[in-house]
């Protein structure tokens, strides 16, 4: 039996009432090990582009990536299906399974598709005719739309940059039960790992982050800059409900890798997530419902884009733009509806350089320095203190300090995207594959 590498990708196994990818992914880690398989990854999360509104929740898909000797792809993918239909919610109409296996060197086509479906809307008819091609192993249930990310978890890897996260499980005859997750142990995890963890706490907000709250059986996550820094801060947190399950996952979260492309208003498309480059050309105006919108151009086309209540201190930041300010917006492209045209949701601000604000005053005396006043149209300017005119003075203008400054602008954590680059990542970057892995990455 040949040892070549098995990529194994996975998506679109959760439902609202429970379940999760992630979780499966942590089953089949288990079944596989107790094969001995010979693992040469970390299971690799990919979150892929946030703004697909048929998405799966947090639009995160699964690669595993082995060797074996003692188990057949054709053997494998009989017992993921098998344990798909115990899984799944099948009273759940949505939940549409995807099972990609590759052997041996990654196709450039799903390299290329991997890259794609960070920022692009994929069509299920491409991932099924790649798959067609190459006449890759695989199972879909549904309408198929699972192969989509289970083909793109396989074509990435996490080569310029990854972070890790450690996932804990609870039992699923828990699911429906608070968590527990005791807030005071997270903030004191946080501070006693500085920078080698990130985004697992909001300060500013004065909220944990780690903690989800639906009904799967995630019991809390945390991401960090490497596999040991996850484990060691996950022996600090405490919870009511008890950690049934653990696995470490390398992912591309707060990578940034979704925002690579700068496009033109005019080539954009709905669901994009892109970098735009532009001008404002209408202010902020703040919306009944919460919300801020204002409109750029890049010259040649001008666009709406909208900041959200959830972003908060940012919308407030975004109502201190003026007119003809250059900027580079992060965003993502909301489809025309019958109430707006195409829009940018904006996840980031760049701020580039700011237009002046120009202050009209009238001129001081010259003789008491009080502030004259007209004398009326075409005469200038008089003193009610001392009397003196002046015929010809004119308006004095000065330049106001702006209050918003040159420079990056984010969302509070609790509202930044999975794939959000963090400003405690600007220093940091993980890249290629790790050479070994740590012994313990799983609690099997």
């Amino acid at each position: 039996m040949s040892e070549e590498e098995i990529h194994l990708g996975l998506d679109d196994i959760d439902s609202p009432s429970g379940g999760c990818t992630t979780h499966f992914a942590s089953l089949l880690v288990e079944y596989l090990s107790k094969h001995s398989v010979n693992w040469n990854d970390y299971p690799n999360l990919i979150r892929l582009n946030p703004g697909i509104p048929f998405r799966t929740r947090g639009n995160g898909a699964v690669s595993l990536r082995f060797t074996t000797d003692t188990i057949e792809p054709d053997e494998i993918l009989h017992q993921i299906e098998l344990m798909i239909n115990d899984y799944v919610d099948r009273l759940y109409p949505n939940t549409n399974p995807g099972v990609v296996i590759v052997t041996g060197k990654i196709p450039e086509a799903i390299s290329r598709f991997s890259k794609k479906a960070l920022w692009r809307t994929i069509p299920i008819a491409l991932a099924k005719r790649i798959i067609d091609e190459h006449n890759l192993v695989h199972y879909s249930s549904g309408n198929g739309r699972g192969l989509i990310g289970g083909l793109a978890s396989i074509g990435n890897q996490l080569l310029r940059d990854h972070t890790y996260e450690y996932i804990a499980y609870r039992s699923m005859d828990q699911c429906g039960d608070t968590r527990g997750v005791d807030a005071l142990s997270v903030k004191q995890m946080d501070e006693k790992m500085g920078d080698s963890v990130f985004s697992n706490v909001d300060d500013k907000k004065y909220r944990i982050l780690i903690e989800p709250h639906g009904p799967d059986p995630v019991l809390y996550g945390i991401r960090g800059e490497t596999a040991k820094s996850v484990i060691r801060a996950a022996s600090y947190i405490k919870s009511e409900q008890k950690v049934e399950r653990w696995t470490v996952f390398r992912t591309n979260q707060g990578t940034g890798e979704h925002l690579v492309h700068t496009m033109s208003i005019g080539d954009l498309r709905p669901y994009m997530a892109a970098i735009v480059h532009g001008f404002v050309e209408t202010p902020p105006r703040m919306m009944e419902g919460g919300y801020v919108i204002f409109k750029i151009t890049d010259r040649k086309s001008v666009i709406d884009c909208a900041a959200y209540e959830p972003t908060r201190s940012f919308r407030e930041t975004v109502m201190k733009l003026r007119r003809n300010d250059e900027i580079r917006l992060h965003v993502n492209v909301r489809p025309r509806s019958k109430t707006h045209g195409l829009t940018l949701n904006v996840e980031g601000l760049e701020v580039l350089k700011l237009s002046p604000l120009i202050q009209s005053l009238n001129p001081l005396c010259p003789h008491c320095l009080r502030r004259m006043k007209s004398a009326g149209r075409g005469k200038g300017y008089k003193c009610d203190k001392c009397g003196f005119r002046g015929a010809t003075m004119n308006k004095i203008e000065t330049h106001k300090e702006r209050p918003i400054e040159i420079g990056l602008y984010l969302p509070p954590l609790s509202a930044q995207r999975h794939l959000t680059r963090p400003f405690a990542r600007n220093e940091h970057r993980n890249s290629g594959r790790p050479k070994h892995l740590i012994e313990k990455w799983h609690s099997l």
